[in-house]
């Protein structure tokens, strides 16, 4: 759906809902519109994704100081950074140290603040809800390969700077559960057993919280990990 269509579809929700508190008001009592409804109401890290959560992230984007409180409702553990230049084309702006998530992330990690709240949706509503599912126990590490570097797409030489030149990615690797299984992209994304499912799931749903979502089905480069960034094009694959 183009930003065109989005928006003017947005448009059409709010004026239905608008004619509905319009009627109840009429009736002499007011209708008070369900947060998971309002485009107004802060975004809920405890309330399950829906048709307005990409929209409410999106405006976290703007709005730095509504992001960190979104932030402070979350189990991160995230020191706010100052902002600075840090190369040609490489910058760190409304970014946090993530010491930990939900759950723990070894090497603390620089993550944008809109990022880190796609982060905390995700591990909340997609990750943890899978692994109940499918191994009747949570995550309880994070395995990742980092997030900020001052680099070009993959690497090269040449070319536009990747997601991660700007902190607005993080490339996770694996899973360690309660048990102590750890559950790897690039040895468990082949197959249809519970560990296999349990990644696809895990991927599939990141796609609704992260703007680009890349792993071993888009090419060898991501064969071990799952690459999630806030932006600025929507790939899910």
């Amino acid at each position: 759906m183009s930003a065109g269509r989005g928006w003017r579809r947005l448009a059409g929700w709010l004026a239905l809902l608008a004619a509905a508190a319009l009627l109840a008001a009429g009736h002499g009592r007011w209708w008070r519109l369900p947060d998971r409804h309002n485009p107004f109401a802060p975004l809920s890290l405890e309330e399950a994704p829906g048709w307005l959560t990409r929209y409410k992230l999106a405006r976290l984007s703007a709005e730095p100081a509504a992001c960190q409180a979104f932030i402070d409702t979350t189990p991160l553990q995230a020191q706010p950074q100052p902002d600075r230049v840090t190369g040609p084309g490489c910058q760190l702006s409304h970014t946090l140290l993530v010491r930990r998530t939900q759950v723990q992330v070894g090497e603390p990690f620089t993550l944008t603040c809109r990022a880190a709240a796609s982060l905390a949706l995700w591990e909340r509503h997609v990750l943890q809800p899978a692994a109940q599912a499918h191994f009747g126990q949570p995550v309880v590490r994070l395995v990742h390969f980092g997030s900020y570097a001052c680099r070009n797409v993959y690497g090269r030489a040449e070319g536009a700077r990747s997601q991660h030149a700007t902190a607005d990615a993080l490339d996770v690797a694996g899973f360690v559960l309660q048990g102590g299984r750890r559950v790897s992209v690039a040895a468990d994304w082949p197959g249809d057993d519970a560990a296999s499912l349990f990644l696809r799931q895990v991927h599939g749903g990141a796609c609704g919280l992260f703007d680009g979502v890349l792993g071993p089905d888009y090419n060898a480069a991501h064969a071990d990990h799952f690459h999630l960034d806030r932006g600025p094009y929507r790939l899910c694959r």
